[in-house]
């Protein structure tokens, strides 16, 4: 029986997540998109705390321009709010969806906002 989408992400980011982890000093830049928007977090895995998100919602930027660009203007975002937050480092966790497009678009914006990964 095929797949559906959904569960070939889940299990694709069941794989990733076997593998990496946050911790404080180096914690997870998780994205999650969905049709419409496009959410990122900043998460501590060992204490199992949420250090900082951002969400195309709450960006006042982000309203009413492409999902290309909204995506590249969270990525700018998260690498402010990251920064602002004490954290240099991230590991970045694509949460099973390829590294293309809007995913792509966000990491390499917050590369460019100074973020390392």
């Amino acid at each position: 029986m095929a797949l559906t989408k959904s569960d070939r992400r889940h299990r694709i980011k069941k794989r990733i997540r076997k593998v990496i982890e946050g911790t404080p000093e180096r914690p997870r830049l998780s994205v999650f998109r969905s049709n419409k928007e496009i959410y990122a977090q900043l998460i501590d895995d060992l204490n199992g705390k949420t250090i900082a998100s951002v969400s195309s919602l709450n960006v006042k930027e982000a309203a009413g321009v492409p999902k290309m660009e909204q995506a590249a203007i969270l990525g700018k975002q998260v690498a402010e709010v990251a920064k602002n937050a004490g954290v240099e480092t991230v590991v970045f966790d694509r949460n099973g969806y390829l590294y293309h497009g809007r995913v792509k678009a966000l990491a390499e914006a917050a590369r460019e906002g100074g973020l390392k990964f």
